[in-house]
């Protein structure tokens, strides 16, 4: 017997096309609230957290990212910022944006993470959203309900793992 939380882990694939139906609010707090649960190094927790619904907000973050057109017709674009301040804010925020992405599987919401960290836009972004220094941007999660069931080839568990050091 699986474990809902391995099925979600092994089913969650990345969508791009989404059913143009909104995300109940309620649905939406509860993603946010498994972000902020996420682990973090020395419990800092140096994140903030964005769900953008509006039309023109989103519209405007497509157009400045390279590869998240697709984020004006998302449901919800979720933003996870970190304080780059913090040591460890890429590793805290990565953890989020997972957590992110895995409740949104399990709402049977489709997502998509859009890279954010180091790209061209990250300011851009920052500014459009009003965010303060020093948070930066880590991803963008473009969000909603599917309009399709990706199933890309992944790689098998032998291409992937070793057991204590790489065969030659």
């Amino acid at each position: 017997m699986m474990n809902e939380a391995i099925d979600v882990i092994k089913k969650r694939r990345s969508v791009r096309k989404f059913e143009p139906k909104t995300v109940p609010e309620e649905i939406i707090e509860d993603i946010l609230d498994c972000a902020r649960l996420a682990p973090t190094a020395i419990n800092i927790q140096p994140w903030l957290f964005g769900a953008v619904t509006d039309p023109d907000l989103k519209r405007e973050i497509a157009d400045l990212t390279d590869h998240g057109k697709f984020i004006k017709n998302c449901a919800v674009c979720f933003a996870v910022f970190v304080d780059s301040t913090q040591k460890y804010f890429i590793e805290d925020g990565c953890a989020a944006t997972e957590n992110i992405l895995l409740a949104c599987a399990a709402h049977g919401i489709g997502s998509c993470w859009v890279a954010g960290h180091k790209k061209s836009y990250v300011d851009s972004i920052r500014e459009l959203l009003n965010v303060p220094e020093p948070y930066t941007l880590i991803a963008l999660i473009a969000a909603g309900y599917s309009k399709e069931q990706p199933s890309p080839k992944k790689k098998t568990l032998d291409e992937v793992i070793f057991f204590n050091k790489v065969a030659r």
